[in-house]
This record gives structure tokens, sequence and C-alpha cells, in this order.
């Protein structure tokens, strides 16, 4: 699943700010099913307009979804209408400005480690492998390039040759003190993602000016 884009999961964050969709949210969370406006109202002895109210607010900020089934195992003409029921609309949502994302860079390293152990591979080269394949699936059905760039957090600056700067790192912490390994990976990652939009992979280019990412696209 790939993750909210940036905005939509400041939004996210910012909507359990009220104590009401804290506490709706906690108890669909730790729910094993979809939960109704109902029993949620009733668990929490809060009005059920006041339920519905903050449960809608967290579908249209991102945080829950909707769907709508039949309840008591009733189906067909005379069973009644199908009841709304609301999920969590992502396993976790988590934001920070600027954007960094050490989920990725974490599932990044453990499946390299695994690759490694299992087929006796150097950890550096599997790393590499495992960057590339998942740059490029991921990047797979973007409009472009600068489009995946953004929404994974790079913040692509044109610069004016059709090139890109990249303003943000999305791994910075860990690049500050690993740089040679997470640079390696991210560079790798931007190939994968740019011969997953179509573009030729020698435009990820080293960069190093500093308070920007290692990596830039330079111009076709």
């Amino acid at each position: 699943m790939r993750r909210l884009p940036w905005t939509r999961r400041i939004v996210a964050v910012a909507s359990l700010g009220d104590e009401n969709r804290r506490k709706l949210f906690g108890f669909i969370a730790a729910s094993y099913r979809p939960v109704g406006r109902d029993e949620a109202a009733a668990a929490l002895e809060m009005p059920r307009s006041t339920a519905s109210f903050h449960l809608d607010r967290m579908v249209q900020d991102g945080v829950l979804a909707v769907e709508f089934r039949k309840l008591g195992g009733k189906a067909g003409p005379g069973s009644g209408r199908p009841a709304k029921m609301y999920r969590l609309a992502q396993p976790e949502v988590g934001a920070s400005v600027p954007d960094r994302n050490y989920d990725l860079a974490g599932e990044l390293m453990a499946t390299a480690i695994e690759r490694s152990s299992g087929a006796g591979e150097p950890v550096r080269e599997a790393l590499l492998a495992t960057a590339y394949a998942k740059g490029l699936a991921m990047a797979e059905g973007s409009q472009s390039l600068e489009e995946f760039l953004s929404a994974e957090g790079y913040m692509p600056n044109p610069d004016g040759d059709g090139g890109f700067a990249l303003e943000n790192c999305p791994f910075h912490r860990l690049a500050d003190g690993h740089a040679e390994v997470v640079c390696a990976m991210n560079g790798a990652f931007l190939c994968g993602a740019a011969a997953g939009c179509g573009v030729e992979e020698s435009r990820i280019a080293g960069n190093a000016t500093p308070g920007q990412c290692c990596a830039r696209v330079t111009p076709p």
C-alpha cells in the first residue's frame, strides 16, 4: 500500500487533535472488524450525532475508510439498507516536517539482509539490487518522474533545463551518519524509479549541494 501524499498525512495526523476523534479512532483501531456508528457511540457513551460527525470527518481527512454491509446475516429484498461501517484507511499514518521515509529505508535494509543471508550475496550488492527493484515497482504507473519524486518527499525543483534538484532527502537522519551506504541505496532506488517512469537511468547523478538530496536528475 502506497503512503498517503505528504499533505494528506499532515491533515490525517492533525485530525486526531480532537479528543472525541482520538477516542473513536482508538476504538476502531482496536477492533478486529469494521465498526458501525451506533456501536462506536454506545461503546464510548457518546451521542450518535457526535460520533457520526467525527467518524465522517476522519473519513474526509483520510484516517478512516467506509464500507457498506448488510448486518444480521440477511440479504436480498426486504433485508434493509446496508449499514455504514468504518475501518482504518491505513495500517498507520505518520507525518514529519520535512517529509521523511525511514520506514522505506528499514524495509530495504531488512530485505537486503534477508537476501544476503539466503543467497550468500554481499550485503551492499543485495541492498543496491533491492533498492533498484523497489524503486522500479513503486514508480510504475506514475504519470511522470517528477510526480513520483514529489509523492515520495524529494521535493523536485526544476532547474530550467529539464532536470531537477531534489530539495529534500527522505532519509536525512540516516544519511547524516551513514552517507556512503544510504546515498548508494538512495541512488539505486532513484535509478529504479527513473526506469519505472521511462526515464533514462543515466539522468540520476550525484549532488553535493548542502541541504539537498545526494542525488539530482540531470536534463535529458
